[in-house]
């Protein structure tokens, strides 16, 4: 399983939609493409909110993104992560 981290950004819509049950509509759709959701958390700032999943392959992530964006009104940037030990041993390699 890849790492991704979905950054999210409420629009108008997103925000009158928020509510607790929300949360498990997000974690449902998350399976519902092979995923597993490691940890949510909302920001102050520029986002709003930072999902830490993993997903199968980036397909996965893909089609995740889009569901979401699409049940939730929130627009994400989904970005694949690896650990810095991961990267480490990849630009030893180099």
């Amino acid at each position: 399983m890849a790492t991704f981290l979905m950054f999210g950004k409420y629009s108008t819509e997103a925000l009158r939609g928020i509510r607790p049950e929300r949360t498990d509509e997000f974690i449902a759709i998350v399976k519902r493409f092979g995923g597993d959701v490691k940890a949510i958390y909302q920001l102050l700032g520029e986002v709003d909110l930072v999902c830490i999943v993993a997903f199968p392959g980036i397909e996965q992530a893909m089609q995740a993104s889009v569901a979401l964006g699409k049940l939730t009104g929130i627009s994400f940037t989904t970005l694949p992560a690896i650990t810095v030990e991961e990267f480490d041993k990849l630009m030893a390699e180099v």
